[in-house]
């Protein structure tokens, strides 16, 4: 099993405490995404977890605590991109809080366990096409000691996303428009040496050596742990997501990132209420467990091989 840490919210910015016993006590409880009170009880022990992909803009609280996932592979996938206050109001100080632990997370767990996210790719009157190869640019600089790729994507209009932008001009990209602006990132990327990659783009940029990536990368988990993970892609994504399949511990509407962009919070007023829950002790990410509510234990396993190794030798004991 791998565990996404998570698609639904930033649990390294504003969750870590929270992940870190649900590690030590083993085990998290997740309702479902479309049934409140179906409950998920999901083993967390290393005996299960192959792997675990952490999603963020903000790892800095998690740095004094990494130990604490030794045995467990894993890796981070955090998002660094051109937005200021207006798009991103509560994102850290990118200069002086977020790149800085970044290149820290890298320093600690090695450039192939941190993965750099510059999306989601929007125009407007400010973040124009020229604004945002200068700024992808000083970022491949002082990233690429630190990671071996990118992740690009451009954006997709969830519910409420395009009048929570429409305050700031922004504009629907045409095709071309698209095409020209990923392949002058291209030319920057391979300047610095980093691999480009789309997540879950239908567009085909391979002509400019960008290829369909997986956020959830079986193959990278494979070449951190040392073995073989017989797991397959994910069923409820959408059709161009490369990614294999994985178990998410988060919840919608409980980041407190407030992005205008965002997709997993549907509703302010929502956010709020739910923050207001949060306990780091309760194996809940935010509220209460309900009379009604069904607990429902995962069956939940390894994919690991343990036959083969990586390479595909028999292991020797």
């Amino acid at each position: 099993m791998i565990i996404s840490a998570s698609r639904r919210t930033d649990i390294p910015a504003w969750y870590s405490e929270w992940f870190f016993r649900r590690l030590r006590e083993g085990y998290v409880l997740v309702r479902h995404p479309m049934n409140y009170h179906l409950v998920s009880r999901i083993a967390l022990n290393p005996d299960v977890v192959d792997g675990i992909v952490f999603w963020t803009k903000n790892p800095a609280p998690m740095l004094d605590r990494l130990g604490a996932l030794e045995g467990y592979p894993c890796y981070f996938q955090v998002t660094l991109n051109a937005y200021g206050r207006d798009v991103e109001p509560n994102v850290p100080p990118k200069g002086e809080i977020v790149l800085p632990a970044f290149q820290a997370l890298s320093r600690r767990l090695g450039r192939e366990r941190v993965c750099w996210r510059y999306d989601p790719i929007f125009l407007s009157e400010r973040y124009t096409a020229e604004y945002h190869c200068r700024y992808f640019e000083r970022l491949a600089q002082r990233l690429h000691p630190y990671t071996e790729l990118c992740t690009i994507s451009f954006i997709d209009y969830y519910r409420g996303t395009r009048r929570r932008l429409d305050p700031l001009g922004e504009r629907e990209i045409p095709r071309g428009e698209a095409v020209e602006l990923a392949s002058r990132m291209a030319e920057i990327a391979a300047r610095y040496g980093l691999a480009l990659y789309t997540c879950a783009e239908t567009l085909d940029l391979e002509r400019f050596g960008i290829r369909h990536g997986a956020c959830i990368d079986r193959l990278r988990l494979e070449r951190i742990s040392g073995a073989r993970l017989e797991i397959g892609p994910a069923v409820s994504q959408r059709p161009s997501c490369g990614c294999a399949e994985s178990v998410d511990i988060g919840m919608y509407n409980t980041c407190c990132g407030g992005c205008l962009y965002c997709y997993a919070n549907h509703n302010q007023k929502r956010v709020e209420q739910n923050r207001a829950t949060y306990r780091p002790d309760s194996p809940l990410l935010c509220g209460e467990l309900m009379p009604e509510d069904r607990i429902v234990e995962r069956a939940v396993y390894s994919c690991r091989n343990e036959q083969l190794s990586l390479f595909g030798e028999e292991k020797t004991l």
